[in-house]
C-alpha cells in the first residue's frame, strides 16, 4: 500500500499534534500524533533520531555563551553531556564551575562539577566529564 502525503495529513487531522506526553481516551501515555508510547515504546532508530536532535539542541543552547564557545573541544563535549543531562537552567547554576572555565582553570572546573549533588546522582558520568575537563589542562 502506498501512503501518500494526503493520507498522512488525514491521520494528522484526526490525531492532532501534541508536543508533550498526555493520556489518551483509554488512559494510555501518548505523544506526537497519537503515538501510544506506553504500549509501543520507540524503536532504536527513533531513539537515535531523538538522541541526535537532543545533542544538537544541547550544543545550540550552549553556543549562546562566550565562555562555552572559547573552550577546547573536549571541554565542549563534556559541557554538552552535562547540558543533555541537566538542561541549560540547571547547568547554568554551576556558577563556580563556569567561572573556573572562564579562567581556563580546568582542574578547578572539574572539582566544581564533582562537588555537587548532581555528581552523586550520576556517578561515573560526572567522573568522565571531570576527566575530560582536567585533560584540557594538559
Amino acid at each position: 500500500m502506498f501512503i501518500d502525503e494526503a493520507f498522512k495529513q488525514w491521520i494528522r487531522s484526526c490525531e492532532y499534534y501534541r508536543k508533550k506526553p498526555y493520556l489518551d481516551t483509554q488512559g494510555k501515555l501518548t505523544i506526537g500524533y497519537g503515538r501510544n508510547i506506553q504500549d509501543n515504546g520507540i524503536s532504536v532508530e527513533e531513539a537515535e533520531f531523538l538522541l541526535k536532535n537532543d545533542i544538537k539542541r544541547s550544543e545550540e543552547e550552549l553556543n549562546k555563551f562566550h565562555w562555552y564557545r572559547s573552550q577546547p573541544d573536549n571541554v565542549k563535549k563534556a559541557l554538552i553531556n552535562m547540558n543533555f543531562n541537566l538542561g541549560i537552567t540547571r547547568l547554568l547554576s554551576f556558577k563556580k564551575m563556569i567561572n573556573a572555565l572562564m579562567e581556563n582553570n580546568y582542574t578547578k572546573a572539574a572539582e566544581e562539577a564533582l562537588n555537587s549533588n548532581w555528581a552523586k546522582q550520576v556517578g561515573n558520568r560526572a567522573k568522565d566529564i571531570a576527566i575530560m575537563m582536567r585533560e584540557a589542562s594538559n
